[in-house]
């Protein structure tokens, strides 16, 4: 869920937080939900995950998503209880599961490979036969393949079926393709079998010959049987085209156009070291035409060529080549490469109707996201200043955005969380009441398209109309609405049609929200009086102080004033040792925290203080996690080897995830220590961390786990900031809208105790 909120559980009718069974209780419910509400016509990406199980492993050593027990006398090659990758045979580059065995009789041994398993994956697969590439360095019979047991989400799983029943044996140094029908696997639970919701494939021993063997697998997946037999020819496919290869300290990024068939399954991306020999280095799914080549060190030259690959493995011709070679970069060039990096998400990964970010790539690619689309809209701007793209480019994705949002459904002004980035259609992610306004993740919007509106203020006819159409959209959220009652003390974050106000929940801080007062108090339509803010934002009431202590687990803080001291470090304002770093974040990528001194604090003091405080407790670690310390640091919310955790500097809230976008985003508080982590993630750990979008989106030395996804609440923080940290433009720009210091003054007035 795109639930990063600690403090502001999404599900409430009280102040106070749901406990995290309800929380994933309604995860579970709007999965099963979304399938139903949403059309069935699919992007390539979402489309490539409803067939594909396991395709590689971002781990090197070992496969995160598998496991294995041995029963003696038999065995089982494990590496940390896992299964080896083996990364010199391969079918789908750049490496394969290792099943290395001994099946002895009165012994036994089984290895699980679960379904990699990322928010707002589609839970169905589609097709009716189970495909496995296997290899052996030697020949193996029949009658010693292994058994095979499927299992689907809800637990429930197959009778075991003799793998060599479909496989007449593995010849040695050969890739054989096994088949087998779904209709084959039979129920051994209590419950029918769902071999289409495939959570996890079990291989375990069969004959008890004692003698050692070896097994490859590569490319599981589930088609149709007969698509794949009807597959074009290779010439069907033609080859990228405009490859592209551009080299940086330690990486090179190769790009090319996209291919456009229906039988595209991905792309296979070659590499030489000498032009001549090409050899395959990795593949790409098909709605991503983009590569990053970690080679690790400067001065390597590379050559590159691309093919598209069809779902039967059918390639086209190789591309033209391209070549670039590392070098070393100063400091501003490494800054300039993570924040075009980071671009690139809300460039060539956003939703192709809407313009909009998509939630998490890869994830279902009709989810966009509201707030991370305003997010974006700021990264767009940096990258138009930075020369990523040109004004024109900027422009007319500008005008795409907004097109979209003019014809989104809003409640009185207010978008919804989520939305469907084809129709428009608000999608009740969070369930069923969750299909209204969302009041924080507009504001986040706004955030950005006042930025922009700043930004393309130009003489031009094209950028006067940008101006004019943002403008409307701007005045017509009505944050007086969500109020509620002329008389009401704060603001409120949801309001629904069908529901009303059913989702109570009221807007405290400290926390990311600061954002949703300033905007609701410099409203020149709807506005709220300024002193909400000191009412609802920075309340003393009972239910304020019981809505900090609830989330904090602690009474620091409480009545929003904190006063304590961490690590030697005082802390004017938030709830405990400070939050989660996200909490800088949102609300000042284009609120410039300088400019606002109220009853408690200068709001650039305080977050520089949050985050030197997240700083020294990192390179304290009492609780001991690998990988932390002052070169990498940063807590803040992300999904982790244990789904999402809202983490934060203290023992409760730490379990081991390190979250790049917590430091890199930190950059204008801490730009010695962010540039610290910087250089760490991309020069020491560049190999698994680093892909197209530059950092991942988060990872645990601990879990020896690395996420599969980037996000897009995480991606253009880094961007953003970074570029406030070197220029102030994204802050230069929103505070000169006309509205803002009318707000800050009126603000001030409160502060005074003036109405």
């Amino acid at each position: 869920m795109n639930t990063r909120r600690p403090c502001s559980p999404k599900h409430s009718s009280l102040s106070a937080p749901l406990p995290k069974f309800v929380f994933a209780l309604l995860a579970l419910l709007a999965v099963e939900a979304l399938a139903l509400l949403l059309p069935l016509s699919l992007p390539a990406d979402t489309n490539y995950y409803q067939h594909v199980f396991f395709d590689n492993s971002l781990n090197t050593d070992s496969y995160f998503y598998s496991s294995g027990h041995v029963s003696p006398p038999s065995s089982l090659k494990l590496e940390n209880g896992r299964l080896p990758v083996e990364a010199s045979i391969f079918f789908t580059p750049p490496n394969a599961l290792h099943v290395e065995w001994l099946s002895s009789p009165n012994g036994g041994w089984e290895t699980t490979i679960r379904v990699v398993d990322f928010r707002n994956r589609q839970p169905t697969f589609l097709g009716d036969t189970l495909l496995l590439w296997l290899y052996s360095p030697q020949a193996i019979s029949a009658a010693d393949l292994p058994m095979l047991r499927l299992s689907d989400d809800l637990e429930d799983f197959s009778a075991p079926l003799p793998l060599g029943k479909f496989a007449a044996g593995i010849p040695a140094n050969k890739w054989v393709q096994v088949k087998i029908p779904l209709n084959q696997f039979v129920t051994a639970s209590i419950h029918p079998l769902d071999a289409h919701r495939l959570k996890s494939i079990t291989l375990n021993q069969s004959s008890s010959d004692a003698k050692p063997h070896t097994l490859l697998l590569d490319e599981i997946k589930i088609d149709f049987a007969s698509d794949l037999d009807s597959s074009p020819k290779p010439a069907a496919l033609l080859a990228p085209q405009n490859v592209n290869a551009k080299g940086f300290e330690r990486h090179i990024d190769i790009s090319w156009d996209r291919v456009s068939s229906k039988s595209l399954e991905r792309y296979v991306i070659y590499r030489s070291f000498d032009g001549k020999n090409f050899k395959p280095i990795g593949i790409q799914e098909p709605g991503i035409t983009r590569y990053a080549d970690f080679l690790g060190k400067p001065g390597q030259k590379a050559f590159y060529k691309v093919a598209a690959s069809s779902r039967s493995y059918l390639e086209s011709p190789l591309s033209t080549e391209a070549s670039a070679a590392t070098r070393e970069l100063t400091d501003d060039e490494l800054l300039a490469m993570v924040q075009e990096a980071c671009f690139r998400y809300y460039w060539d990964g956003a939703h192709p109707d809407a313009g909009m970010a998509l939630e998490n790539i890869p994830g279902d690619d009709r989810i966009v996201a509201t707030g991370a689309s305003g997010f974006g809209i700021m990264a767009l701007v940096t990258g138009v200043d930075r020369g990523f793209i040109t004004r024109q480019q900027g422009l007319q994705r500008l005008t795409k955005i907004v097109t979209f949002l003019e014809k989104a459904p809003r409640y009185h002004g207010v978008w919804s969380h989520f939305m469907n980035g084809s129709t428009a259609q608000t999608i009740p992610l969070f369930g069923m009441y969750d299909d209204g306004g969302d009041l924080v993740e507009t504001a986040f919007l706004m955030e950005g398209l006042l930025a922009a509106r700043q930004y393309f203020h130009g003489s031009t006819g094209a950028e006067q109309k940008l101006y004019a159409r943002i403008t409307p959209l701007w005045e017509a959220v009505e944050w007086d609405w969500y109020r509620r009652e002329p008389d009401m003390d704060a603001l409120f974050w949801h309001w629904s049609a069908n529901w009303a106000a059913h989702i109570n929940h009221r807007l405290t801080g400290w926390n990311e929200v600061m954002i949703v007062y300033l905007l609701a108090i410099a409203s020149p339509t709807h506005p709220v009086p300024a002193d909400l803010y000191y009412s609802g934002w920075a309340g003393q009431s009972d239910a304020a102080v019981k809505y900090r202590s609830g989330w904090g687990g602690t009474t620091d803080g409480d009545h929003y004033a904190n006063g304590q001291t961490y690590f030697g470090i005082k802390l004017d304002v938030g709830v405990g040792s400070g939050g989660p770093l996200f909490f800088t974040h949102y609300s000042f990528l284009g609120f410039d925290p300088h400019a606002l001194t109220d009853r408690y604090t200068n709001y650039f003091e305080n977050n520089r203080n949050i985050a030197r405080i997240n700083l020294a407790y990192a390179t304290e670690n009492p609780k001991h996690h690998k990988g932390y310390g002052p070169n990498a640091w940063g807590l803040t919310a992300s999904d982790g080897p244990k789904g999402y955790v809202p983490q934060a500097p203290d023992l409760r809230d730490d379990v081991g995830d390190i979250t790049p976008t917590g430091a890199l985003a930190s950059f204008p508080y801490t730009p010695e220590a962010s540039m610290a982590a910087l250089k760490h993630y991309y020069r020491d750990l560049g190999d698994r961390v680093w892909g197209v979008y530059g950092p991942r989106d988060a990872f645990n030395p601990d879990a020896d786990w690395y996420s599969p996804i980037y996000m897009g609440l995480n991606q253009a923080p880094i961007t953003v900031m970074i570029e406030n940290y070197r220029s102030g433009l994204i802050w230069k720009l929103f505070m000169s809208n006309p509205e803002i210091k009318p707000m800050l003054d009126r603000i001030g007035a409160a502060r005074e105790g003036h109405p």
